[in-house]
């Protein structure tokens, strides 16, 4: 018989569960005899046995499951940093099925575990709600591809070149290259412009000639230097009206379409070719003028011819 010294019951509150369980285990432990003992030690031998053989073969799946998944996605050309995110939370979730099956195999309750894990898991994401959110928008930025790296965009109140797309943010690249992070939760359900998304853009000018000008031949002199330019398509084909009489100058409108990685050379180009070859077929860009009549009566008018009489005498 196997002896243990251990605290009296009668030393507890007898109402206390604690007590009654350790009662119960003093009594099983005092009642076990030496081949009891053994047999209890050879069924946790084989227990134990089973636990390691199941925690190599788990690990062995898990890195096998990892290498498909990791083949797949690299197959279908998912991101790499969304693929490494799906691995990493496939890679957690196996493993704590794992360890948890484990621990049930070696006959202690799961119960506690999982609360544990419960409860840190909520004051993680209570703590990490911000940056939870611009997770979460990260992952929907990657999956659904509103942009890629590369294309120009406008979005939160910034524009710029996207350089970078990680879990987190977005780094954009502005046209005097400054740097911007942009947090992903915002971005994910906003507005955004990708302006680089169908390849190409229509480039929009206003051009204005004086009142009295030739409209045909400043028509025909935009059209020359629109078909001159072959960035500029002639699919979808250039458009030219007469927009707008303003206060003073006949307004032009000039549409045409072409890539976008050309927009702004095609755009200051034409500018630069238009002011250049107006002057030579006599049309005239005006700037922005007001013609002003005063009409004064007769006696005021005498009063200012003769002020300037005397002055003239003086000198």
């Amino acid at each position: 018989m196997i002896f243990l010294q251990l605290p009296k019951a009668a030393d507890v509150p007898a109402d206390s569960v604690l007590v009654n369980k350790l009662e119960t285990t003093v009594e099983r432990v005092k009642n076990m005899t030496w081949d009891d003992f053994g047999n209890s030690l050879l069924h946790f031998g084989g227990r134990l046995l089973i636990a390691v053989a199941l925690f190599f073969v788990g690990r062995w799946l898990i890195r096998r499951i990892d290498a498909f998944f990791n083949k797949v996605f690299e197959r279908r050309s998912i991101d790499r940093s969304l693929n490494s995110f799906i691995r990493s939370i496939l890679r957690i979730t196996a493993w704590l099925f794992l360890i948890m099956s484990i621990v049930s195999i070696l006959g202690i309750k799961t119960t506690s575990f999982l609360a544990i894990f419960a409860s840190a898991g909520f004051a993680i994401g209570m703590a990490l709600s911000g940056t939870l959110q611009n997770f979460a928008g990260g992952v929907l930025i990657l999956l659904l591809k509103p942009f890629r790296t590369g294309d120009y965009i406008v979005a939160q109140g910034n524009e710029g070149t996207v350089k970078e797309i990680n879990l987190f943010n977005t780094v954009l690249v502005t046209a005097d290259n400054k740097t911007i992070i942009v947090p992903n939760g915002g971005m994910s359900t906003s507005i955004i412009n990708n302006v680089s998304a169908s390849g190409t853009r229509r480039v929009e000018w206003k051009f204005g000639i004086s009142y009295g000008d030739d409209y045909d031949m400043a028509r025909r002199v935009l059209g020359k230097l629109l078909e001159e330019d072959k960035r500029i398509f002639t699919d979808p084909a250039y458009f030219i009206a007469l927009s707008e009489l303003a206060d003073s100058a006949v307004l032009i409108t000039v549409r045409a379409w072409t890539k976008s990685d050309d927009f702004w050379s095609v755009f200051f180009d034409m500018n630069e070719k238009v002011y250049k070859e107006f002057p030579k077929y006599g049309l005239t860009i005006p700037f922005r003028q007001m013609d002003i009549t005063i009409n004064t009566p007769d006696s005021a008018a005498k009063a200012l011819a003769d002020i300037m009489d005397k002055s003239s005498d003086d000198k």
